[in-house]
């Protein structure tokens, strides 16, 4: 059934989209198999831990840096939605936004996914000039990749360098596969003469970063001679490189890693993010930990909850990766690394983000790499949970041993811890750690917590102060070029405040240009007809509950709640003034014969199961013990229950017809409002229904919506009087008296029929019923 509903709905508007858009590359009986068997909470899930809560799924939204969860997913009607920062819509659009793919490249992600084959025609050299720059990048990456794999595992050379390499360093062959590594060939234009070879543009290869051009234009390959490490996004993508010199005495970094790019950069990747973000959901914790081979190697071992930092600094983007998927993070530092020092840095951004974070000290002379070999899963997390300590317990230990018995350096010890206790967001948490402080350094905790508020107070004044350098009225020269949310540069003065997070016109697919750019409804709303609430209010009831049954007419049938809307303001020829409200409007009228065939193509489909659920339970009757008329009455209630039932059914599907229709629509603008005006924040709590009935909005749609038409003629009523005030006092100061004695005619008139729609809105509308 479930299938059956999300696989036919669409299919006219998105044919139409199809043609319009020349996309006509997958077919539609594919269009159809990928939608029906999409869930958007598994496909959300793949880059968001969700939980739970009522009838919905929350969790981190993923478009903007969220502390707190406010990303809903509704799995019963097929949509997403941040009540904070406003984005959402329905599965493809999740995947557009979070993956910057087109509609056509979303559609194949989902197929990908649910392995539904495409089927789809021969690309013209057209239609691959329109493909975007990001796009060939991460195309030229899995080429890179599968190339690199082949000459691991298939080459002489790379048999015997690199796979020597890796089986040295004890990584089996699954290990190899899961994380694609591979060799790059000592010949330093492998791998550009391979691309050139399959038609590759040399383009990519040089903005990627896998290759470099030399004197006289020639092209070498960056990574020669190394073994590779390619790094994945969450999502899968390869986005970057690795590479590790395998020649001894070479005057070059034993380790080299891709540029940033378009698609790559540093700061918001981890490597070992798409492989371990599963178990990082499943075990509540992930571990952090320096290199690729700790990765590896704790992977061998079957610790899969692992990523890594690839060397760099942790940042607060990789932090917030880390955060979709748990609070809990545990820091493994080698035995004798003296780099641990510095990486305090670290936990001060972690504790800022507000996750938990834990810290682990491997033995002497081992790193995770080592370690892990040594042990089994269970006895080395074993290990980890009997040694893992809290971080002011950890940073207050390592600092005292510097500090001997000097009192300048555990004054200045003091200082830096409760500078990282201040950057704490959860106020119990603080205090608990301030507490914890006072015994460990056998210090007042007044005194902390004095220390601690001046240090919170002097971080809210610099920040105060940045706000207003950064505040649209201040004078102060802002920076040219700001990043995005997905790290992609934008120039500040092409895009308003409100719009930084929305990708610029030049970074949409060529293909998708037209699609109107999916910016915040927040955004908007600065511009917005004093008309504007109303209009808005009258849509919503049309997406929510357009086909639902309003009003019984005189001769039996029922008015549904888009048709009794459009004849109310066409009886004073209104016409909205929002041109996406009226396109709405038109698109709900439109779809009248469409519904009429959905609703008998899925009663078809429904009577035979109903009729075989009949004979299974009349069957089952009759074998029963008791008298024919028992059994009688008993059939009869069985039909009667089941075809009410399918009766409901049907019914359900015609009255939410429309808010799948728009939650799903091509047209990105149309899909995201209606997800917003479809979308609930708040649910009420199931105390409120468990001793009485509730009186819900559509229990109510009878009243409120002849109301909120009442309103919105009541509005336009008002603008009118005011715009015939302002004409009389011009044709008073122009001493227009045949002006002004007409002018107040209406003026009169319209101000009795201000009244009347008054005392209609101030009474309860009484049911035509």
């Amino acid at each position: 059934m479930k299938n059956i509903n999300r696989s036919n709905y669409y299919r006219k508007e998105i044919t139409i989209f199809v043609e319009k858009k020349k996309k006509g590359m997958i077919d539609q009986a594919t269009i159809d198999r990928i939608m029906a068997a999409t869930d958007i909470v598994e496909v959300v899930s793949d880059f968001v831990s969700l939980r739970k809560r009522g009838a919905n799924y929350w969790g981190l939204c993923p478009f903007h840096d969220d502390k707190t969860p406010s990303f809903s997913v509704s799995q019963s009607k097929g949509v997403c939605k941040c009540f904070s920062c406003g984005k959402g819509g329905s599965a493809i659009h999740f995947i557009m936004e979070h993956e910057q793919l087109s509609y056509y490249e979303a559609l194949k992600y989902l197929a990908k996914k649910y392995n539904i084959e495409i089927h789809e025609k021969e690309l013209t050299d057209e239609e691959k000039q329109k493909r975007s720059d990001r796009e060939s990048m991460f195309i030229i990456n899995a080429f890179a990749q599968n190339f690199f794999s082949k000459s691991l595992l298939e080459t002489e050379e790379g048999r015997t360098v690199g796979l020597a390499y890796f089986r040295e360093r004890g990584f089996n062959e699954d290990i190899i596969r899961k994380f694609g590594l591979g060799y790059s060939p000592e010949k330093r234009d492998a791998l550009a003469q391979e691309a050139n070879k399959q038609g590759y543009k040399t383009d990519y290869l040089l903005k990627t970063g896998l290759c470099r051009e030399g004197q006289n234009n020639l092209i070498y390959d960056l990574f020669a001679g190394r073994v590779m490490f390619p790094v994945y996004s969450v999502s899968g993508k390869v986005v970057a490189f690795g590479g590790r010199i395998l020649k001894s005495g070479v005057k070059i970094s034993k380790y080299f890693n891709s540029p940033e790019s378009d698609i790559y950069h540093k700061s918001n990747e981890l490597y070992g993010i798409f492989q371990a973000k599963r178990a990082i959901e499943k075990e509540k914790c992930c571990y952090l930990v320096e290199g690729y081979t700790d990765v590896l190697s704790m992977h061998q071992s079957g610790i899969e909850n692992v990523v890594a930092s690839s060397g760099t600094a942790l940042t607060p983007g990789q932090i917030r990766l880390i955060h979709r998927f748990t609070e809990n993070i545990t820091v493994l530092y080698d035995g004798d690394a003296p780099g641990i020092k510095a990486s305090l840095r670290g936990i001060d951004l972690i504790l800022q983000e507000g996750l938990n974070i834990k810290v682990v000290l491997l033995p002497d002379g081992e790193d995770p790499d080592s370690f892990s070999k040594s042990q089994s899963a269970e006895s080395f997390t074993q290990y980890i949970k009997s040694h893992e300590t809290d971080f002011i317990r950890f940073k207050t230990q390592l600092l005292l041993e510097d500090a001997g018995e000097d009192p300048i350096k555990r004054a200045g010890i003091i200082s830096n811890i409760v500078q990282s206790i201040s950057l704490i967001p959860d106020t119990i948490v603080r205090s608990v750690y301030v507490q914890e402080c006072s015994r460990l350094l056998q210090i007042d905790e007044h005194v902390l917590l004095f220390e601690l508020n001046k240090m919170r107070q002097q971080r809210a004044e610099q920040q105060s102060t940045r706000d207003r350098y950064q505040s649209p009225q201040s004078q102060t020269v802002r920076p040219s070029v700001i990043q995005d949310s997905f790290g992609n540069n934008i120039s500040v003065n092409q895009v308003s405040d409100a719009e930084v997070a929305t990708p610029a016109p030049s970074e949409i697919p060529e293909t998708d240009k037209n699609i109107p750019l999916p910016t915040p409804l927040s955004s908007k709303r600065g511009n917005r007809s004093p008309l504007d609430k109303y209009e808005r209010e009258l849509i919503r009831y049309v997406v929510r509950y357009g086909y639902r049954d309003l009003f019984e007419t005189a001769t039996g049938t029922w008015q549904k709640v888009w048709e009794y809307i459009v004849e109310e303001l066409a009886i004073d020829n209104i016409v909205f003034n929002n041109p996406l409200y009226k396109h709405i409007l038109e698109l709900a009228s439109q779809q009248r014969e469409h519904v009429v065939q959905q609703v008998s193509s899925l009663r078809q489909e429904l009577l035979p199961k109903a009729q075989d659920q009949i004979n299974e339970i009349i069957e089952q009757i009759r074998l029963e013990n008791g008298d024919i008329t028992d059994k009688q009455r008993k059939e009869a209630e069985a039909r009667e229950n089941i075809t009410r039932q399918m009766e409901e059914e049907l019914q359900t599907f015609e009255s939410n017809f429309l808010e799948r229709y728009f939650t799903t629509y091509p047209d990105t603008q149309i899909s995201l409002l209606a997800v917003d005006l479809v979308s609930d924040k708040y649910q009420l709590s199931k105390v409120h229904t468990k001793y009485q009935k509730v009186e819900t909005e559509s229990d109510r749609l009878w009243e409120l919506i002849p109301r909120a038409i009442y309103e919105l003629k009541n509005a336009i009523l008002e603008q009118t009087i005011k715009q015939i005030q302002k004409k009389i006092k011009e044709a008073t100061q122009n001493k227009d008296n045949e002006k002004i004695i007409e002018l107040m005619e209406q003026n009169v008139e319209l101000n009795q029929l201000r009244t009347t729609l008054a005392k209609q809105i101030g009474d309860r509308i009484i049911s035509p019923k």
